[in-house]
């Protein structure tokens, strides 16, 4: 994709148009699914889970080496997640996030933390932060959808 694509109002982007779609469906959470895939028509509910609002995303960037991005689920200038070996112990980092705002070819995300009350298998396994990033959607080259769930206070 070339940057001039980018610079109008409408995105060619097929990763815009997928997190279009996760948008408006968390912006009216369904309780039913269908197809298992990034824009299903709906958020899924399950057993433990009645209704879902977010399509929790893992993004990667062209130049990642197949290693997701992430960002720290703080908002300490000092966190770096390049090299988590000399990140500090007071803010950890993330892979997961939950697409909040689109506008052309910029995406805004919430960094969402494993929630330290739940196991891995329950209900409810990431919560939202304060943590947001806007990133030019051009660079990102792959988005993996994970489960449908339940974020409180998103």
């Amino acid at each position: 994709m070339n940057n001039e694509s980018c610079n109008t109002k409408e995105c060619s982007n097929s990763i815009a148009d997928i997190l279009k779609v996760i948008l408006i469906l968390q912006q009216n959470a369904c309780p039913e699914s269908c197809l298992d895939s990034c824009d299903r028509p709906m958020l899924g509910g399950g057993p433990n889970c009645l209704i879902c609002n977010t399509r929790p995303v893992m993004l990667y960037t062209c130049c990642g080496n197949g290693v997701p991005w992430t960002m720290p689920i703080c908002k300490d200038l000092t966190t770096t997640c390049s090299n988590p070996q000399a990140s500090n112990d007071i803010c950890e980092c993330s892979n997961v996030f939950r697409v909040e705002k689109l506008d052309g070819c910029a995406a805004t995300f919430r960094v969402l933390a494993p929630n330290p009350e739940e196991s891995c298998c329950n209900s409810q396994p990431y919560v939202g932060t304060n943590s947001f990033f806007t990133m030019d959607l051009s660079c990102c080259c792959c988005i993996r959808c994970l489960n449908d769930t339940f974020v409180d206070c998103v």
